[in-house]
């Protein structure tokens, strides 16, 4: 270890707050043994030797999008023929096998729909509470949550106590890819910028929402970019307390209009990781996201900052749509084994990371 990073490490040990500088100097480094050594550190002084799970159920419900970002290809115009909307029925039916195979969590986010207003999506969440009355409803971004707002020209706070009393239990963290306004206009010019992504997230911990926090790395940002992104996080977290967990998002580039850009390595994943770990000492948990990364890489993160490899998910749309290779879920017997290969002690939760013991029988 470098003269640089054993001032970090010895931060690290010390329990003290590393600065915007060290975090730059984290960046830098390419000693990712080092870095892995301090970021486990700190997941194992927080979380010990668990590895979390979950058995949720992503759905998508719409890929109408207006916005047009260019990482992103699950989003479509309403004329295009790969645009779809699922009816209620669809929600209801999807709900009903999720629950046969032991969701505790459904995980809703769709695109811009021009046409939709509130009272949809509070039907939505109505209906999932009516399906499956004891499933946690983690349901749209801030960007969906600002957009519903706009669209319907409500106030933040109301838009949110509306959903609540429909059945919003939580929030995502999807939708902050880059925190600086240069990431802003050179990818999602028409999406919000990154103050509103943080206000809609301080307005949600302040009635009481929990949710998570996500960054997309490996497209056009820079280093500058990332810390900055991380220090804004941390300062909300401060602020706060409203944040459960934070997950770095690994870009696939292949479908859409970034395609030239090469996909980040599993070192850069696994970089982005420990970097993530020591720099967020006021979160209580990193996730490994496997449908991004793929499972071989997030079993690594395991010993490299994260306690966390996310769940069965069951049904993702929007990475595949984007070219990503890995499954669109896993069995729970899977993700154990994933995680007891590691050396750790596979652990289920629920979305606000209460442990959940089943009948073994």
């Amino acid at each position: 270890m470098d003269a640089k990073l054993s001032k970090i490490f010895e931060k690290v040990q010390n329990q003290q707050r590393i600065s915007r500088e060290d975090c730059f100097e984290l960046f830098a480094s390419k000693d990712l043994v080092s870095l892995g050594k301090m970021a486990n550190l700190i997941r194992e002084r927080k979380n010990g030797n668990v590895a979390y799970y979950n058995i949720n159920r992503h759905l998508n419900y719409s890929n109408v999008c207006y916005v047009g970002c260019k990482f992103c290809e699950f989003g479509q115009v309403k004329s295009s023929p790969k645009a779809y909307e699922m009816s209620l029925t669809e929600i209801r039916q999807a709900a009903e096998q999720a629950v046969a195979q032991g969701a505790t969590e459904f995980h809703i986010v769709g695109g811009l729909h021009p046409d939709l207003k509130l009272d949809y999506y509070e039907n939505l969440l109505k209906e999932l509470k009516k399906t499956a009355p004891q499933v946690h409803l983690k349901a749209f971004t801030a960007v969906e949550i600002d957009y519903f707002s706009r669209v319907n020209k409500l106030p933040l706070q109301e838009t949110l106590s509306r959903l609540m009393t429909a059945g919003l239990g939580s929030m995502p963290g999807g939708g902050a890819e880059i925190l600086t306004e240069r990431v802003h206009k050179l990818v999602h010019p028409n999406k919000m910028n990154a103050d509103r992504w943080v206000e809609v997230h301080r307005t949600a911990h302040g009635m009481g929402i929990r949710s998570n926090a996500t960054m997309l790395y490996g497209h056009v940002e820079n280093t500058e970019d990332k810390v900055t992104h991380l220090e804004k996080l941390r300062q909300l977290q401060d602020e706060t307390g409203g944040f459960q967990t934070f997950i770095p998002l690994s870009f696939v580039p292949d479908n859409t209009e970034l395609a030239h850009i090469p996909a980040p390595t599993g070192f850069e994943d696994l970089r982005h990781i420990a970097i993530s770990r020591i720099f967020l000492d006021n979160f209580a948990h990193i996730k490994t996201y496997w449908v991004m990364s793929g499972i071989n890489i997030a079993q690594l993160a395991l010993n490299f900052g994260a306690d966390d490899i996310d769940g069965t998910i069951m049904k993702e749309t929007i990475v595949h749509m984007a070219g990503a290779k890995t499954p669109e879920g896993v069995s729970v017997q899977d993700l154990i084994r994933y995680i007891r290969e590691t050396g750790r002690d596979p652990v289920e939760r629920d979305t606000l990371y209460n442990v959940i013991s089943r009948d073994a029988a």
